[in-house]
């Protein structure tokens, strides 16, 4: 039994994240702005109403915690897709830092196909349609994002899934560790989840970036 924190735990990734992790005997610690609207109820989990970009919020979330796995996500409209976002690379430098006052090491963050060195690889409608029309500049943070991560000296994984789908978790999903392999394709929240609890569980993937397709 690990004690994990899942930081944009109310919704998408996160929500499935904490179910998993719940279903395995883990102890699970909701972080979101609604975490108090998160419609489950277990011994085994606490929700936290905060702010990722908060220091005080973090630093309170992280007492007591293992593992921290940081699921954040936006929902891409015109705004987002003119003006792109700060929230990814604000608050995982908020986490680090937080991470590093309170000794916790292990942190395993999701961006997406096409964050850092995976742009490329996902396909020519991927490539050179959906990602420059629709999510280069929110990107562009997940970029900043992964270097901070990488930057942080912490135990890290950075977990790149594919299209996500609100299908059920299949765990027939492949996890692309070598870059040669990175491809696009599309995969379920639940089984990105699923992955993310494995990642926890293992030091396989220290300092990996493996892409998450179905």
């Amino acid at each position: 039994m690990t004690s994990l924190l899942v930081v944009g735990a109310s919704s998408g990734i996160g929500l499935e994240t904490v179910r998993r992790a719940l279903s395995v005997g883990h102890r699970v610690r909701a972080f979101a702005r609604r975490a108090d609207a998160i419609a489950i109820e277990d011994a085994g989990l606490e929700k936290i109403v905060g702010d990722a970009r908060a220091p005080a919020d973090i630093d309170k979330a992280l007492s007591g915690v293992e593992v921290v796995i940081e699921t954040l996500g936006v929902s891409v409209g015109p705004r987002e897709m003119l003006s792109g976002t700060d929230l990814f690379s604000k608050s995982t430098r908020v986490l680090v830092d937080a991470m590093a006052r309170a000794g916790v090491k292990r942190l395993i963050a999701v961006t997406g196909l096409g964050a850092g060195d995976s742009r490329g690889h996902g396909g020519i409608l991927y490539d050179n349609v959906m990602f420059p029309l629709v999510l280069k500049r929110v990107y562009e943070d997940k970029d900043i994002q992964e270097m901070i991560i990488r930057r942080s000296g912490l135990a890290w994984t950075i977990v790149r899934p594919g299209i996500l789908t609100a299908g059920p978790a299949t765990g027939a999903y492949r996890v692309l560790v070598e870059r040669e392999d990175w491809r696009g394709g599309a995969i379920s929240r639940a089984d990105v989840a699923d992955f993310l609890i494995r990642a926890a569980e293992s030091e396989a993937y220290l300092g990996k970036t493996p892409v998450l397709v179905g």
